[in-house]
């Protein structure tokens, strides 16, 4: 029996591509008696998506690793301990070979205790830049013997102290629905015809203040062009007119039943809350796409080729990640970003409908914008890393080196 253990998570950016590796992996591994399980916070989402793929998940405390002082940074701290021994208790008990980390906060203690034990770690970093649980978990990786798989080839740049040949670019991880996705069930679980354009709001997992209140601000112009179909976040409202929480068709269940299409707009708005399995056929019907940064977001629009305008999460609350990626699909030129404090390019009502209206009318520029998104989206992560860990397993012992793993 091979046990492979998973840990990650905070946000649904680490759990996803985790969840697209492990997929990848048991195909790999489908010849031989293995078991692919997570271990993850016990408290927030991560269970209930874990376990909506089919995958066991295992819930240990989890405290946020903080960089400065609260009244929660000592349960915090007491939390990272007590997960910690609670991992390594799991990884004994459960015999694991490999630990894999799609990073976040949680995945810190998980990969200490798999240090402590000698088991091999392995992690990827979606950002350009890693963030602190990656940088902790590095040294996790080098003593282990384990790896790093980075979504960019400069991101090795970052990694100090490791050698070359543990490094490994391989894309962000995606899941295969995306790749497999039809816009023509996007379509019909919208509810709208094969002529209809589609403009896709994307917030994150959580939604975002700052995008919905730009859609709010000027999604007349939006509506000239394109159906705006809007995923304005859990716990959020899109706050427009004729939007109420009993209006029906505010949630996944009855899309078709969206709010109606005045006469004197061309377009309709479709709100959701969050779109959930549906995602990769909605994403496939857009033909442009706006939203935040965040690495999940750009590698799922990279993968389906789509044209991308970006408003990334920046400020004194965030470490800037999201614009590092957005400048980076940018430079490659597969998106537009607003963002900054220069008035022609800032994250405003006017720029954004400039923005829309202008690759509206620009059919080649759209063309050009998604070939080059196209290009970065066809690293399949999944497979590479899927690929990587197999033969790590295969190698680790005799038992295993025979033709049951691919």
């Amino acid at each position: 029996m091979v046990n492979v253990a998973f840990t990650g998570g905070g946000t649904g950016g680490h759990i996803y591509p985790g969840l697209a590796v492990a997929e990848s992996l048991r195909e790999r591994l489908g010849g031989l008696d293995c078991r692919v399980f997570w271990i993850g916070s016990n408290g927030g989402m991560d269970r209930a998506i874990v376990e909506g793929a089919g995958l066991e998940f295992l819930g240990v405390p989890a405290g946020k690793l903080r960089r400065y002082l609260t009244l929660r940074t000592i349960p915090d701290a007491f939390r990272v301990v007590a997960g910690f021994f609670a991992v390594r208790r799991i990884l004994k008990k459960r015999k694991v070979h490999v630990l894999f980390s799609k990073g976040g906060f949680v995945s810190v203690p998980p990969c200490a205790a798999a240090a402590s034990l000698g088991i091999p770690v392995l992690t990827h970093e979606s950002d350009f830049s890693p963030g602190l649980a990656t940088r902790l978990n590095i040294r996790f990786v080098r003593k282990t013997g384990g790896r790093v798989f980075t979504a960019y080839a400069d991101t090795a740049g970052f990694l100090s102290g490791l050698p070359k040949d543990r490094v490994t670019v391989s894309g962000n991880p995606v899941r295969r629905a995306f790749r497999a996705a039809d816009p023509a069930k996007g379509r019909a679980f919208l509810g709208i015809g094969a002529g209809e354009r589609v403009l896709l709001v994307l917030g994150g997992s959580q939604g975002a203040r700052e995008v919905n209140g730009l859609v709010r601000a000027c999604l007349g112009d939006l509506r000239r062009h394109y159906t705006v179909v809007h995923q304005y976040g859990p716990g959020q409202s899109p706050d427009l007119p004729g939007h109420s929480p009993d209006t029906p068709g505010h949630s996944p269940a009855e899309p078709k039943h969206a709010p109606g299409h005045p006469p004197e707009q061309p377009g309709g708005y479709i709100p959701f809350p969050y779109i959930g399995g549906e995602m990769p056929h909605v994403l496939a019907a857009a033909e442009l796409v706006l939203g935040r940064s965040g690495a999940g977001t750009v590698w799922e629009c990279a993968t389906l080729g789509k044209p991308m305008i970006l408003i990334p999460l920046s400020g004194s609350g965030t470490r800037g990640d999201q614009v590092e990626n957005a400048r980076f699909f940018e430079r490659e030129g597969a998106a537009l970003v607003l963002t900054g404090d220069d008035p022609s390019t800032a994250a405003s009502p006017e720029n954004l409908s400039r923005a829309v209206l202008a690759l509206a009318g620009d059919p080649g520029r759209r063309e050009r914008m998604a070939g080059a998104a196209g290009r970065i989206g066809s690293l399949d992560g999944a497979a590479i890393i899927g690929d990587s860990v197999s033969e790590m397993i295969r190698h680790m012992d005799g038992r295993y080196a025979d033709n049951k793993v691919r």
